[in-house]
């Protein structure tokens, strides 16, 4: 079975972010708590073993990408190769928070880790213990929801899966997500943005902090 850390989300020990970290750039997967769900993700590094274990842990198609997790303000600019406007005033309005940003990529991003139109998915979570271990594996966590695909999403330690524990390499318990709902997806590739799955924030507070942007142009 694997191992299990109880950790705060809030002022996470120094111990248990270096263990995950290690876990994580050695290619493992770690179950993670988050601000909205549970997560099961890897590092992103090119050919990470970790990446297609994620994908047969939660039983998903590989063929699918999985969204980043990033640390910082600066990480948008930095995976993202186009910031317009809008994607700086959202994240200024939600980040750290349960918005997931759909962008087009970066050459910083392995293409594995790149949808089929070369975008990719970023969200900052609200999250002291993620952005930590971001920060010290040195790149954004590739994670997904950690749930058998198809499957109700977890919102706390204790509702993982036994089979996911079991097949992660590290599962970190923080108990309750504290929003205990999925982000919300907006898509900033077209003219306009495009809600794209509506979570933890409303789609019509996301529209509305979009479109201001193009009121100061």
């Amino acid at each position: 079975m694997g191992k299990v850390l109880r950790v705060s989300q809030d002022q996470p020990s120094h111990e248990v972010v270096w263990e995950a970290a290690s876990v994580l750039r050695a290619g493992g997967v770690v179950v993670m708590p988050t601000d909205s769900v549970y997560g099961i993700g890897c590092a992103m590094l090119e050919e990470n073993p970790g990446r297609v274990c994620v994908f047969d842990i939660k039983r998903r198609d590989l063929s699918q990408t999985l969204p980043l997790l990033v640390a910082d303000h600066d990480d948008l600019p930095r995976y993202a190769r186009t910031v317009g406007r809008a994607a700086v005033v959202l994240a200024g309005e939600f980040w750290p928070g349960a918005l997931t940003m759909v962008v087009p990529a970066s050459d910083e991003v392995p293409p594995e880790y790149r949808a089929a139109d070369g975008t990719v998915a970023l969200r900052m979570p609200d999250s002291n213990l993620v952005r930590e271990l971001i920060r010290t594996v040195g790149v954004p966590l590739a994670v997904t929801s950690a749930n058998t695909h198809g499957e109700a999403a977890a919102t706390s330690g204790e509702g993982v899966e036994p089979r996911i524990v079991a097949e992660a390499d590290l599962t970190l318990d923080a108990g309750p997500a504290p929003l205990a709902v999925a982000s919300t997806i907006v898509s900033l590739v077209g003219a306009e943005p495009t809600i794209l799955r509506e979570g933890a924030i409303p789609g019509d507070q996301v529209y509305w902090a979009a479109r201001s942007s193009t009121f100061d142009e």
